[in-house]
């Protein structure tokens, strides 16, 4: 059963920033806890991640993953899911926009597919504890560095 979700924040950096953060996925241990090893295997032209391995470790579920980014400019990075042992697709994207106040309105949304069956509550569950990471994590980072 695939599951989607969105979240929208804020944080106190300008886009431009907060891209780089996103862009460096190998520091993605660094502010997601669901992240426990990233490698990069293949970059875009322009030096950003292109196809990268994650071990990743969910509600107890370990994963080994490979996915494929891609870039809007400094807008949008998104990725798909190319293997995983415990999953049959996830779509991810963040897209960023310039506030008023000098910050950065951002907009993570999430869909995910596992392949074994699992309870809806506990699929929703997974997917709430990313989405937070999302928001509160990356800011946390953002804001330190």
């Amino acid at each position: 059963m695939a599951v989607s979700g969105s979240k929208q924040f804020e944080i106190a950096a300008e886009p431009a920033t907060v891209m780089k953060a996103l862009a460096d996925v190998d520091r993605l241990p660094e502010w997601s806890s669901t992240h426990k090893k990233v490698t990069i295997e293949s970059t875009h032209d322009d030096g950003r991640p292109h196809r990268v391995r994650m071990n990743v470790s969910i509600l107890g579920i370990n994963d080994e993953q490979v996915v494929e980014y891609s870039f809007v400019g400094d807008d949008e990075i998104a990725w798909t899911l190319v293997e995983s042992g415990q999953q049959n697709t996830q779509d991810g994207r963040y897209r960023l926009a310039p506030t008023e106040s000098g910050g950065t309105s951002v907009e993570f949304e999430l869909t995910v597919d596992p392949k074994i069956p699992l309870p809806g509550f506990l699929v929703k569950k997974g997917q709430k504890v990313a989405l937070e990471t999302a928001s509160k994590g990356l800011t946390k980072f953002v804001e330190e560095h």
